[in-house]
């Protein structure tokens, strides 16, 4: 179940990384000197996704082979 543990780790880290972008977002202008480059974090949300779709996959993946290899085994 390696895969799917490092796949769940992932996905942690693509929902860190989309809130973090986020807050950032939300709080543009709030702080003084806090200016937002709003291009990097549509880039930074579009990568987070990207992760997340990725690490998905691979759990999806990784549910399959086990579903045949219990078939096999059965």
């Amino acid at each position: 179940m390696t895969a799917i543990t490092t796949a769940a780790s992932g996905l942690q880290a693509a929902v860190s990384r989309l809130n973090a972008s986020a807050d950032r977002t939300a709080r543009m202008g709030l702080s003084p000197g806090g200016d937002v480059d709003l291009a990097a974090e549509s880039v930074a949300r579009i990568e987070a996704g990207a992760a997340f779709k990725a690490n998905v996959a691979v759990i999806r993946t990784a549910d399959q082979m086990t579903g045949a290899l219990l078939d096999i085994l059965a």
